[in-house]
């Protein structure tokens, strides 16, 4: 089997740029490191595909191949890219949601897992010590006072 070295290193270069542009703080620059990944893949799955050759359909030819296409890693190609389309609208519907709100497209650090980080092993064990426990004789599927359902709770 030949192991052609081109498609390694262009493979190699889209995932490094993409990983990049992943941990940046910048939503655009999230969803290009997005894309540029699913695109690393993609030509990962059709490298690792093997050899070209005859379409997978009985009776078709193409030129002087003697084997036959393998049509796995053409299916999940198509596969991914429908994926990674998904992943991409949804990330940009996040991206376009975030700049309404914020108008800023930087994601800063939440001040209270901030807050969180710094404190020592023993506060934070406290913390989880003042939590109170929930009470077992209020916690019923009966509808009650507590059901976000109006009219309900009170038409007993």
């Amino acid at each position: 089997m030949n192991t052609y070295l081109v498609p390694l290193i262009i493979i190699g270069g889209l995932t490094s740029c993409g990983v990049y542009l992943l941990l940046s703080r910048n939503l655009t620059r999230m969803l290009l490191g997005l894309l540029l990944v699913g695109n690393a893949v993609n030509l990962l799955i059709l490298t690792v595909g093997g050899p070209s050759g005859n379409p997978p359909v009985r009776g078709r030819t193409s030129g002087s191949e003697t084997t036959t296409a393998d049509p796995l890693a053409q299916g999940m190609i198509l596969t991914a890219i429908v994926i990674a389309m998904g992943i991409a609208a949804f990330v940009l519907a996040l991206t376009y949601r975030s700049f309404r709100l914020t108008t800023e497209e930087d994601v800063e650090n939440d001040p209270e897992d901030t807050r969180v980080s710094k404190l020592s092993d023993e506060e934070a064990s406290s913390i989880d010590e003042d939590t109170p426990e929930p009470v077992a004789a209020r916690d019923t599927d009966e509808p009650d006072e507590l059901d976000a359902l109006p009219g309900h709770a009170g038409s007993r």
